[in-house]
């Protein structure tokens, strides 16, 4: 079993190499770069820079793609912003060598859930047709989101990823939030024909409605995550927490003291 840990986040453009350089430095081999607020690496010279560092120093890079994302909004222009940003992840993360682009797939709105499904599953099957198109890299990584009023459920990711050839972003503290539960059989049986998990993990609070922030890992919950892993797959653990570095370290150590 293969399982690298990393950070949900890269920071400055100038300072990226030096960044790479630390958390190699810290045993960590993943990075997810977050282009939440907008894609702020717009040159290829320098994501390809960037992303011959981390290919050197064995870190696997990821991108989150911006909020700005709903691929079933009411109004096509929305939907096709939504693409147009997804597209230019895919474009950079080619060039940096990443290997996913996570991104919230769309909200229910006022549109019944199968609708919703029917038309978030048609925007992904068009993007997946550009990115072949385009000789993109990346997969495409829908996510499972933490409020019960987004789409992304455990049953609708797997879903996209069996009826487009997508990958998938599985987020347990966001299945936590939504489910009450973490679901990490149900999860692995859903998706038990993939060899390879793309995770978010963190401490999360979360209500009625689901997610509210995200919170510090608990020890507790990081060494129930990795006693859950099957030994037949890779897994890539990202951590979003408010402290995580700290805690894809202490993942590493857990992982370690767990000989796995």
């Amino acid at each position: 079993m293969k399982i690298k840990f990393g950070p949900s986040g890269l920071g400055p453009v100038k300072t990226a190499i030096e960044t790479l350089q630390k958390y190699h430095e810290l045993g960590l081999e993943a990075c997810e770069i977050a282009f939440t607020y907008g894609v702020y690496i717009k040159e290829e010279k320098i994501a390809k820079e960037i992303g011959e560092e981390a290919k050197r120093l064995g870190i696997s890079l990821s991108i989150h793609a911006p909020y700005f994302i709903n691929l079933n909004s009411a109004e096509p222009e929305k939907i096709e912003s939504s693409k147009k940003r997804i597209l230019k992840c895919l474009e950079v993360g080619t060039w940096l060598g990443a290997t996913h682009i996570v991104f919230h797939p769309g909200f229910y709105g006022k549109i019944d859930r199968k609708e919703a499904y029917e038309n978030i599953k048609t925007q992904i099957i068009d993007l997946e047709k550009k990115r072949k198109e385009l000789k993109y890299t990346p997969k495409l990584a829908p996510e499972l989101m933490g409020k019960i009023n987004v789409f992304g459920s455990l049953e609708e990711i797997s879903k996209l990823v069996k009826e487009t050839g997508c990958s998938f972003c599985i987020d347990f503290a966001h299945m936590l939030a939504r489910e009450k539960d973490y679901r990490f059989k149900e999860t692995f049986k859903e998706l038990e024909n993939e060899e390879h998990f793309h995770i978010h993990f963190s401490g999360i609070e979360h209500g009625e409605k689901g997610e509210r922030k995200h919170l510090v890992t608990e020890e507790k919950d990081i060494e129930l995550l990795l006693r859950n892993l099957q030994k037949e797959k890779s897994y890539t653990i990202i951590n979003e927490s408010p402290t995580q570095v700290k805690d894809s370290i202490t993942s590493l150590e857990i992982k370690n003291k767990l000989s796995l």
